[in-house]
């Protein structure tokens, strides 16, 4: 999709993919034949410039045709570089803009609590994101208001737009500071299908508490030359780049 349309965000689209797998064919409860349904489960992609993945996943469980993927970000098309959820089914919320996704969905949550709903809330951010302060008021706002519905996954890849997380602002502890801010945190494999669903199934990890799910992932996962390679964050793959990168997937399956 990315080198078709000459613009995209593969390698972060591969940090995410089996979070995403995990997520619509193990874990949300969502419909692509009713995709506003009242009582499905909420999930926000924080990290929107990974449309790409997003786009695949909506596509593989049929809430939009695969053939669309074709038209990813070309003129006047549904599939934006970023999603609108006023144009895909299936997407909660327009997000790209950083630092925008958690704020969101912890007021998606609290429409929950609200409304006395038992749908729960999930939104993947990433790592590099997190140095938006607009996350960690967020934050505080889903531990004072104690909700035990939404979980935030982190794709902890390690790298941004440009270098290294450790290297722009340091995260670590990443997990000592989620707790500090009142979540209970489980770190896990972001590539490991059946260790993220089985987290998931755990949910809340603690009640009155919001969850926070670090994800161990590695950009560029599955492509040897673009695998934790901080140029690839918006790179497109040549003719031949694109042949390697995908025989070398089809050869992970």
């Amino acid at each position: 999709m990315a080198h078709a349309a000459g613009l995209g965000h593969p390698a972060g689209d591969l940090s995410c993919a089996d979070i995403l797998a995990a997520l619509y064919f193990g874990v949300l409860r969502v419909d692509p034949r009713d995709p506003r349904r009242a009582d499905r489960d909420r999930f926000v992609l924080s990290k929107g410039h990974a449309s790409g993945a997003l786009y695949a996943t909506l596509a593989e469980a049929g809430f939009i045709p695969e053939g669309m993927l074709a038209q990813h970000m070309k003129p006047l098309s549904m599939l934006n570089g970023h999603p609108d959820r006023n144009k895909v089914p299936g997407v909660e919320a327009n997000t790209g803009p950083l630092g925008h996704g958690l704020p969101i969905a912890v007021g998606i949550a609290l429409g929950a609590r609200i409304q006395g709903a038992t749908w729960r809330t999930f939104v993947l951010t990433g790592d590099g994101e997190l140095q938006e302060g607009s996350n960690w008021e967020a934050a505080m706002a889903a531990s004072h208001y104690q909700l035990d519905r939404l979980t935030v996954i982190v794709d902890r890849n390690g790298l941004q737009q440009g270098a290294r997380t450790e290297e722009t602002i340091a995260l670590e502890p990443l997990a000592v500071r989620w707790r500090a801010f009142g979540f209970a945190v489980t770190e896990v494999d972001g590539h490991d299908i059946d260790a993220l669903v089985d987290v998931f199934s755990r949910l809340p990890l603690e009640a009155s508490r919001p969850t926070c799910v670090i994800a161990r992932t590695t950009k560029g996962r599955g492509v040897s030359f673009m695998q934790d390679r901080v140029e690839w964050h918006h790179r497109i793959p040549t003719d031949a780049e694109l042949a390697q990168a995908v025989a070398e997937l089809d050869g992970d399956e």
